[in-house]
């Protein structure tokens, strides 16, 4: 697993700082891998619990619910955006789409409201004082 997927779950009630593209998209592809695994083996085992609608792939839904949310909060943080763009998703296709090309965009350079720039060099290291 990925560092940024795994970091996505410590941080699953972080709702005020910043993530890069680089752990919201690691994020994604993990999930989207892991459903279609999941989909598979529900298929071949038959774990229907209704017409399209699988054991395991409800399971997950579940649980990466609140880090997906979490993620994307921080993400639209790091472009400089209030989280409440997240409502976008309810809008199909067109808000979708918004939302989609938020994701896409470079972080905010130096500190804003949420914090300071992940990709910065000094938000992972802290200079030592003597």
């Amino acid at each position: 697993m990925s560092k940024e997927f795994l970091d996505v779950f410590k941080k699953s009630l972080d709702f005020k700082s910043r993530s890069r593209r680089k752990e919201y998209w690691m994020f994604i592809l993990f999930t989207s891998i892991i459903s279609v695994v999941l989909s598979i083996i529900e298929i071949v085992l038959g774990l229907e619990i209704a017409t399209d609608i699988g054991l395991l792939s409800t399971i997950f839904t579940l649980i990466i619910l609140i880090p997906s949310l979490s993620v994307t909060i921080r993400r639209l943080h790091d472009i400089g955006r209030t989280g409440w763009w997240v409502l976008l998703s309810f809008i199909p296709i067109l808000g979708w789409i918004v939302l989609f090309i938020f994701t896409l965009l470079d972080s905010e350079a130096g500190s804003n409201k949420y914090g300071s720039n992940p990709k910065e060099f000094g938000h992972y290291f802290k200079p030592v004082s003597n």
